[in-house]
Formats: structure tokens, sequence, C-alpha cells
């Protein structure tokens, strides 16, 4: 059975989508079979894999499983880019959030959508928007593990503690299996002081308590450039620095398999 790992953030603009597209093909590079999921309105990890003209979309099988109706075939909603397999998203999934506040129960929805899948892949990973709603707490339910993406920035980091909270409370109210994998530290610049002392404040902080990855991703222009023509980087800049730090955070994910 395949572990599913929710990729998270109280902050936009932290590399979230950006790390979950990175590391489904640094883990498929190790020989795992990966499911991206896109489970965020804004659509950017869709944008990342180069998706368009999208029939049937994340917020459509959510709302079949919440209908109780069938889902549709697989191949009508499993997209595929270079051995790496992701479900697509789209601005309907806003309308899905808002049906899921309405409704009593709908706390498992997605993990309804995702249970028929998990024994056909290694990895489900799971990109979600950066706020605290129906949508994260359907993510969270679904999830083995959650990866919080964190940009050493002041801003980014005043929501990690509530966002920590939440995972906490979701663990003892509806999903016991639920850990927290560790912190990601994204759009590092060693070189300024800011990201210096947040980093440190980071580590004095969760040390002994939450992991922190001791893969920390770099800020380069290759990224960017990357998403622009929607390759990974291990395709578009393979010997850049932040490549390779996906290479190694890949490792450390599956070293928690042993």
């Amino acid at each position: 059975m395949g572990k599913i790992i929710m990729i998270g953030a109280m902050k936009g603009g932290v590399g979230k989508s950006v790390t979950a597209f990175n590391l489904a093909y640094t883990l498929q590079k190790r020989g795992k079979k990966v499911l991206a999921v896109d489970f965020d309105p804004q659509s950017n990890l869709t944008t990342c894999f180069g998706a368009e003209d999208v029939d049937v979309a994340i917020g459509d099988l959510m709302m079949n499983v919440i209908e109780d109706e069938d889902l549709p075939e697989r191949k009508e909603y499993i997209w595929e880019r270079n051995g790496v397999d992701f479900i697509p998203s789209s601005i309907g999934l806003s309308a899905v959030e808002a049906k899921l506040r309405l409704e009593m129960g709908t706390e498992k929805m997605l993990s309804a959508v995702l249970k028929p899948l998990r024994d056909e892949y290694d990895v489900i990973l799971i990109d979600t928007s950066p706020s605290l709603g129906a949508l994260n707490i359907n993510a969270m339910a679904a999830a083995d593990e959650v990866i919080v993406t964190v940009n050493p920035q002041l801003l980014a980091m005043m929501g990690l503690q509530d966002f920590l909270k939440t995972v906490k409370k979701i663990k003892t109210r509806i999903n016991e299996k639920l850990d927290v994998a560790g912190i990601l530290l994204t759009m590092c610049d060693a070189r300024t002081i800011l990201c210096k002392t947040i980093t440190e404040q980071v580590t004095e902080t969760f040390n002994g308590q939450i992991r922190i990855f001791k893969s920390k991703i770099p800020s380069t222009v290759k990224v960017g450039e990357s998403i622009y023509y929607s390759e990974p980087l291990i395709e578009y800049a393979p010997g850049c620095n932040a490549c390779k730090a996906y290479e190694r955070l890949a490792g450390e994910v599956i070293a928690d398999e042993g």
C-alpha cells in the first residue's frame, strides 16, 4: 500500500507546488511509482505539469463522492508525464470547498477518491492550498504524513505553529496515523543574515520535537525557468543546486520507509 504525503504550508509563495512537482520526479528516479494530486483551486501543480484543457479534475471526483456517484474511468482523470502520474485541479475545486463546509461528515471525501489508488503507487503526493480550510482538513484526513514547506522569511514563519497545531488536532480527532514527516526549508539564500537567523530559530524551536529535513532548497533562477517550460529540475537543470537538494530530499523521504 502506497504512502500518502501531503505537502502543506500556511502561506503561499513558499515553494510548495514546486516541491511537490520536483519531489515526484526525484522519487520516480529512485524507482518509485508516483501519483501527484493537485488539491489546490489555484492549480499551480497542474500548471507545473503543463496540463491544459482539463475535462475531469480533482474537484469533479470530489463531487462524485459527495453525491454518492461512481467515479469515472481512471484514464479520464489520471494524466501521465514522463513516468509520473498526476490528477489535475481547476478553479471548480473552490465550489467543492464551499459545499464541504455546508455538509456534515465530509472530512474523508478525498480519502474515498484515493483509497482505490493506494495499491497502485508507492507514493501519492498531495499539493494543497495555503490555508486551514475544509480542503486541507480533507488532505490531512487522507495523508499518512505531512511535509511542511517554510520559506525562511518572517511572514512565512508566522503561521507555522498554527499549522502544526491543526495537524495535531486532525491526528487526535480524525486520522490517528497522521504524522509530520518534517519541516522543509525552501527558497533559502544562505548568504543573507535573515535566512541564517530564521533557520537557526526553526532549528532551536523544533529540534528534538519535529524533524527538520537536512535538505534545504536554495533559491535559484533555474526553478522559475523550469516551471515556465513545464519541466522538473531533474530534466531541465539536473546539475543545479536546487535539483541536487530535491534529490537529497527524496533520499530522506525514502529512508523513512526503513
